[in-house]
């Protein structure tokens, strides 16, 4: 395969003592409620939870009966009612709602609403203003992080990236701060910290307030480096096509809390079935990281090596048979099940990812990396957008556009404005809006672009030759940031050299050679550079905010395990892309997000979610 473990990578730490406080602190707030109660549960809350506390756990204490917060009229005849919520405002007046009715109707009930990860002021005060605040007893279950494998941890709060960034709501900056606490707690100190962006230093800070209100820990730590990044500093990536093998399954699929359901088309049965993606599937955790054009031969030799294996059975007498059946028949029927599930897979996959139209979404994507036949790139965006090939796909390359070209000309991004509302609906105009205030669709101001040269020029031509060179001059006269920071960092290759995705040579096999990834290529650099310096005009482009803090002199084993926090979300890819760095170098990154993204979503960025 592309890339395989060095024999002198560290070890990780041991992360399954986080589920085991997560545990330990809900089952003892559950326990403040004694007898049997009946539990509601937020629905993006049910999958973090089975991963913690599934229902047996919860059955055994006392937990009566379990339901999905729906905000509408509950059906429970419980006396007890127990709530396990994010802290949002609907949903405590939704329970508001619960418990005025409950008076009204003249029904006693106990009311204990958990919040999680924390509880926020404003929910109290909504309790208050309902009249229910002496009603209703509340806690908090600090369940800041989720260990999704054995180096993805995740926060599991896709609403990040909207508050933070779009609305300019920081409440979930402490939340970070204290995920960080948890894990220095938890794991020993760390020795360096770097970071870049406003987010970034935030979340720093509160980390810092918490830690000098705390106890000092003299242990010695498990990991030392951590690089805290916002998502804003690179837009780019998350809007570019996955093609990692876990990239494209969560493109498709739908990776939810590490885990994702496979349909009948996979499976080859009437019936869809759920399946862990972490790396105790061996056959996974040899694909995940390879580009989707590698995998279908590793399976291919798998299957043969499994077939060998079964082959070995004849021939044997009954003392090796029966070793054969105690020994390796269990392992190899598992490996057979997960084998055939990851070729059913794959082969859905290529039936949706090999078609005309993803081959030349992947060719335009490259061409706007690169800075190539502009022109080009915007009739196939109006042709996807007028076909209604996709409507979050035409999105991501109307933002991609806008990005790598600074802003879209006024009469491109008029143009494509009114073609893309008119295919998916006027009600898209919110999402522009959006899209305007966080910078990833922009329209250039009139005259911005224009040159002294270019107004001389246009006085010696028709007008429709100025329209042409109005065009050219734009181009010149105002370089993006990211055509800047690309030349200096070197994120894409030159074109016309061969890549060989085989044996890729680095991070840019996560998009087929056409580019590195500009978040894993920013902690590359800085991490070679033991910080910022010689990375200042970089800095600068990315509107700074950067640190660089040490903390602490170790020299331990801990020196070479980096942990990596995203700030508003980060992508199968750049996780790969992080995991061939860590092999070519010698170390290993764990990767800390507030979720994990889909970049053929753009969920918390689009319409009323953005």
């Amino acid at each position: 395969m592309a890339h395989t473990e060095r024999r002198d990578a560290p070890g990780l730490p041991d992360f399954s003592l986080l589920k085991r406080l997560a545990r330990d602190q809900l089952i003892f707030l559950l326990e403040q409620l004694p007898g049997k109660k009946d539990l509601f549960i937020d629905a993006d809350l049910m999958s973090p939870l089975d991963r913690i506390a599934n229902v047996t756990i919860l059955k055994q204490h006392e937990v009566d009966k379990l339901y999905k917060v729906e905000l509408k009229p509950i059906v429970s005849s419980s006396d007890q009612l127990c709530f396990l919520i994010r802290p949002r405002i609907q949903t405590v007046k939704w329970i508001s709602d619960l418990v005025n009715s409950d008076k009204v109707a003249g029904r006693f009930r106990r009311y204990k609403i958990i919040f999680t990860p924390q509880k926020f002021y404003a929910c109290e005060t909504v309790l208050e203003e309902q009249g229910v605040y002496g009603d209703v007893t509340t806690d908090e279950w600090n369940f800041y992080i989720l260990p999704l494998d054995d180096d993805i941890l995740s926060l599991e709060l896709p609403e990040f990236f909207r508050d933070n960034f779009l609305e300019g709501d920081q409440r979930w900056v402490t939340t970070a701060g204290s995920a960080l606490h948890l894990l220095q707690s938890v794991y020993g100190s760390f020795s360096k910290v770097y970071g870049i962006g406003r987010c970034a230093k935030m979340v720093y800070e509160s980390w810092r307030e918490l830690m000098e209100e705390g106890e000092q820990r003299t242990r010695q730590p498990e990991f030392a480096k951590v690089f805290l990044i916002d998502r804003d500093v690179d837009f780019v990536t998350p809007l570019c096509s996955q093609v990692v093998y876990e990239g494209l399954v969560d493109d498709i699929f739908r990776i939810k809390c590490g885990s994702v359901e496979f349909g009948p088309d996979v499976t080859s049965s009437d019936k869809s079935i759920k399946v862990m993606l972490n790396s105790q599937d061996k056959v996974f955790d040899e694909i995940r990281n390879e580009h989707f054009s590698n995998v279908f031969g590793f399976l291919s030799q798998k299957a043969k090596n499994l077939q060998t294996a079964y082959d070995k059975r004849r021939g044997m007498d009954i003392q090796q048979m029966k070793a054969f059946v105690a020994d390796e028949l269990k392992g190899l029927k598992q490996e057979h099940r997960l084998l055939s599930l990851h070729i059913g897979a794959s082969e859905s996959m290529m039936k949706k990812k090999t078609k005309q139209d993803f081959q030349e979404l992947l060719k335009t994507e490259h061409s706007l990396l690169e800075g190539f036949e502009i022109r080009e790139c915007i009739t196939h965006i109006e042709e996807h957008i007028n076909r209604q090939v996709s409507m979050i796909d035409s999105l991501r390359l109307l933002c991609l556009l806008s990005i790598t070209e600074n802003g879209l000309l006024s009469k491109d991004y008029k143009s494509l404005k009114a073609q893309y509302l008119q295919s998916y609906g006027i009600e898209h105009l919110l999402t522009f809006a959006n899209l305007r205030q966080l910078g990833l669709l922009e329209e250039q101001q009139a005259g911005e672009t224009l040159t002294v040269m270019e107004s001389k020029v246009g006085k010696l031509v028709t007008d429709k030759t100025v329209g042409k060179l109005t065009d050219a001059f734009s181009s010149l006269a105002k370089k993006s940031n990211f055509r800047a920071l690309s030349k200096r960092l070197a994120l894409v290759p030159k074109s016309g050299e061969e890549y060989d995705l085989r044996v890729p040579r680095d991070m840019a096999y996560v998009f087929s050679g056409a580019y590195i990834p500009l978040s894993c290529k920013l902690i590359e650099q800085v991490m070679e550079r033991d910080g910022w310096t010689g990375l200042e005009e970089v800095a600068r482009m990315l509107n700074g905010q950067e640190f660089a803090v040490t903390e602490a002199r170790n020299k331990t084993d801990a020196q070479r395990i980096v942990l990596v926090m995203f700030l508003g979300g980060c992508t199968y890819s750049e996780i790969s892309a992080l995991q061939f760095l860590g092999k070519e170098r010698g170390c290993r990154f764990i990767v800390v997000t507030t979720a994990i993204t889909n970049s053929a979503r753009t969920k918390s960025a689009y319409k009323n979610d953005f």
